[in-house]
């Protein structure tokens, strides 16, 4: 789907400097600092309008929650959600990223959300997949010992994809359903715009969690 295009985007960003973060990189190993306290720090790559992590950081107060999403006209929707959410314990960083290393120092992270990544099916795309197993191996070097990956699409070659990527990267699979809705798991998990859709028209959800 075509995303409408925001006027003044850049304007409209700038003024929310409350939830977002304008120099990540330069937070590397100091996440704790930003948040202003030593409670476990979770991500999710391409975390589109906010619903899921927003929901997530008030379910779970005691837990530091960032969003990255390199669209600033989707972007700019999660914001607007952070400021009526009200909650201290959630950020937000409008950029794409390439290295999860250049942003999270070892260990840093307890916790990483893909949702509905990007399939990129042409072939030649493979290495653009959020779960290629060079952002694997980077995620593995963010996370702390014990730390996981939870991952939800509703394409069937990707997630096929992901779950070779992951045996390769040597990577402990603890949960896995290619029908998450149909399964007890769906009771305990926050959802995302996309997925209420897709469970709204019958369509299956696959999910996988994964622990370092």
């Amino acid at each position: 789907m075509r995303q409408r295009k925001i006027k003044n985007i850049d304007q409209k960003l700038a003024t929310h400097t409350k939830y977002l973060v304008e120099s990540p990189m330069e937070n590397r190993g100091k996440w704790n600092r930003v948040f202003n306290n030593e409670n476990p720090i979770y991500a999710e790559f391409g975390c589109g309008r906010g619903q899921f992590i927003i929901k997530k950081a008030s379910l779970d107060p005691d837990s530091n929650y960032i969003g990255f999403e390199s669209r600033g006209s989707i972007i700019i929707r999660a914001l607007e959600k952070a400021i009526i959410a009200d909650k201290n314990n959630t950020l937000f960083v409008n950029e794409n990223v390439i290295d999860v290393n250049e942003y999270f120092d070892q260990g840093e992270l307890a916790g990483i959300y893909l949702n509905f990544s990007d399939p990129w099916p042409k072939k030649g795309y493979a290495k653009r997949r959020l779960t290629h197993r060079r952002f694997l191996e980077g995620y593995k070097k963010a996370l702390r010992p014990g730390g996981y990956i939870e991952f939800k699409t509703d394409n069937i070659d990707l997630f096929a994809f992901t779950l070779d990527e992951c045996r390769e990267s040597n990577l402990n699979i603890i949960e896995v359903t290619d029908d998450l809705h149909s399964t007890d798991l769906d009771a305990r998990l926050v959802t995302t715009e996309y997925e209420d859709k897709f469970h709204l028209w019958g369509k299956k959800i696959s999910y996988l969690k994964i622990q370092v």
